[in-house]
């Protein structure tokens, strides 16, 4: 008759940590602050971001561009004009307003 011997149960509470050290790390790795799906969620707010920087800068660069043409060391006739006639309602002595 053969006798087995009974793993002993320090060897099953061994296992059974390191399982659930494991699928605690595996689950933190995806979920967690810095996982998977955190990453995801980062990069598309980050190109996200990115495309709004990128509109703001053309805003900038359009308003930098008026306010050069209207300062006192370059002065554009066109837009001075378009600006008295927005602003004040000015017209000129040979035009026809029609109401």
């Amino acid at each position: 008759m053969i006798h087995r011997k009974k793993p002993p149960v320090g060897v099953f509470i061994y296992f059974m940590i390191a399982f659930a050290l494991g699928t605690y790390f595996t689950f933190a790795a995806v979920q967690g602050d810095f996982g998977l799906f955190s990453r995801a969620t980062i990069e598309a707010e980050a190109s996200e971001l990115q495309a709004q920087l990128e509109s703001l800068n053309g805003q900038i660069a359009v308003m930098e561009n008026l306010t050069h043409r209207l300062s006192d060391t370059y002065l554009d006739l066109d837009l001075l004009d378009e600006q008295a006639r927005a602003v004040v309602g000015l017209l000129r002595s040979d035009e026809i307003v029609i109401r």
